[in-house]
């Protein structure tokens, strides 16, 4: 459910309630009634259960239908001590102690509890001790315990959905309620015309050196660029490449817009971010990156492929510091960049920020904020998306869009049910660059 006003709409409350869902208290009072000598029976029967109905266990709540009881659950063995369960927005990383799962006593049933408004979508892992140690009584060597636990969560066993994590090898498990924003992509039959994803060595004199670029062409493109501008294509450029194109395939996704007619033919240029200390130190308003950006990415593509050079129809997007890079871009050079998508963006960020830190509780006006808010109106026009649950980033956010609208920048704001996860951003992503891009537009 999307706002695009300065004040949203009032809305059902979407903070997470952690409880016991009604799933596990049907359990707990099978067991009470049965001896002990079948309880592993009963067990037995809730796990095949769970196996067949696939997790988490989505439970409506009576009289209240905005709203679902969501069990997560994980089958644990005589070996494990404590299951951490971690999602963007919802797992407190400051106190993982309150994301521990509860154990159904006598069994393997680890689970936990969420009241979560209906439209909610976001991906979560599970993490399970199984060390010699009982867990630590002291909260802060807890603490502890849990971040180094928290690097060896994997995806759901129950849970078919499944989607690609930043940095490491394993997946998160998806979560998308009944009211979450539909993907306009869905349902598109197999067999559609295919893009084709290239990645390139490509000059980054203003980065350093060389730069790895993922760049998507559309179905029947042209290679040879035609003379004059017709039939050029629009081009989106976006921040993790290696992310979106190397593990989340959103080639696919830009394929069905494109063969649904929600989208036109268009071109991506996807630059790598390298590695995470790369990312965290040239990602940001940096007026290098924008350099690179500018003159030297888009006019290297421009010699190679039939893209336009029209800022009209031209996109720079990305996630976290990659937004604070689109945002940068669009304001310095909005003679490249016509419209921002700028997606959770780092507000918390501001030149000297040491690389791989991230103070995200920023106390009075985020740096961002104030540039547009000293600068004259710019030409691009800017679009913010922000989840519910990113705690301070929301209200940043929400400065952000007033400020642009006081000098009278075009910029819509949106607010989605869900953390700063890969699969929110690309639902918004592709809602984006069809407002953007397609017949509508």
């Amino acid at each position: 459910m999307y706002v695009q006003s300065a004040v949203p709409a009032a809305l059902p409350d979407h903070r997470p309630e952690r409880l016991t869902g009604p799933c596990v208290e049907r359990l707990l009072a099978r067991l009470r009634a049965t001896e002990i000598t079948e309880h592993h029976r009963v067990v037995e029967e809730f796990w095949r259960r769970a196996e067949t109905a696939g997790t988490p266990l989505v439970e409506t709540v009576e009289g209240h239908p905005d709203h679902r009881i969501v069990t997560f659950l994980w089958r644990g063995h005589r070996a494990t001590r404590q299951v951490l369960f971690l999602a963007n927005g919802l797992t407190d990383r400051d106190h993982l102690a309150g994301s521990l799962m509860d154990r159904v006593p006598g069994t393997d049933v680890w689970h936990l509890g969420l009241r979560l408004r209906v439209d909610h979508r976001g991906a979560y892992r599970i993490a399970a001790d199984v060390s010699a140690k009982e867990p630590p009584e002291d909260a802060g060597v807890l603490q502890a315990r849990l971040r180094s636990l928290a690097s060896h969560a994997a995806r759901d066993p129950l849970n078919r959905h499944c989607v690609p994590t930043r940095w490491g090898a394993a997946e998160s498990s998806v979560l998308a309620l009944p009211d979450a924003p539909a993907e306009a992509w869905a349902g598109v039959p197999d067999g559609l015309p295919a893009g084709r994803v290239e990645r390139h060595r490509a000059p980054a004199a203003a980065l350093g050196g060389p730069r790895d670029v993922w760049v998507y062409l559309p179905p029947g493109h042209r290679d040879p660029a035609p003379d004059g501008d017709g039939g050029l294509l629009p081009v989106l450029v976006l921040g993790d490449g290696d992310m979106w194109f190397g593990r989340m395939r959103f080639q696919h996704v830009l394929d069905a817009l494109v063969a649904r007619g929600l989208l036109p033919p268009l071109a991506v240029l996807a630059p790598d971010a390298v590695d995470r200390p790369t990312r965290a130190r040239q990602l940001g308003a940096h007026d290098a990156y924008v350099e690179y950006l500018a003159d030297e990415l888009l006019p290297w593509a421009w010699e190679r492929w039939p893209v336009t050079a029209d800022p009209g129809r031209t996109v720079v997007a990305g996630q976290g510091l990659g937004a604070m890079a689109a945002l940068h871009a669009g304001r310095l050079r909005p003679d490249c960049f016509g419209h921002v998508v700028a997606q959770s963006p780092s507000l918390w960020w501001r030149p000297g920020t040491p690389p791989g830190s991230e103070h995200r509780d920023t106390f009075g006006t985020p740096w961002m904020v104030g540039q547009f808010a000293s600068g004259a109106p710019r030409l691009a026009t800017v679009h913010l998306d922000v989840g519910l649950h990113e705690g301070a980033a929301v209200d940043h956010c929400r400065a952000l869009y007033d400020t642009l609208h006081s000098v009278r920048c075009a910029v819509t704001r949106r607010e989605f049910n869900g953390g700063p996860d890969h699969i929110c951003w690309q639902q918004a992503l592709a809602d984006r660059l069809v407002g953007l891009l397609g017949p509508a537009h």
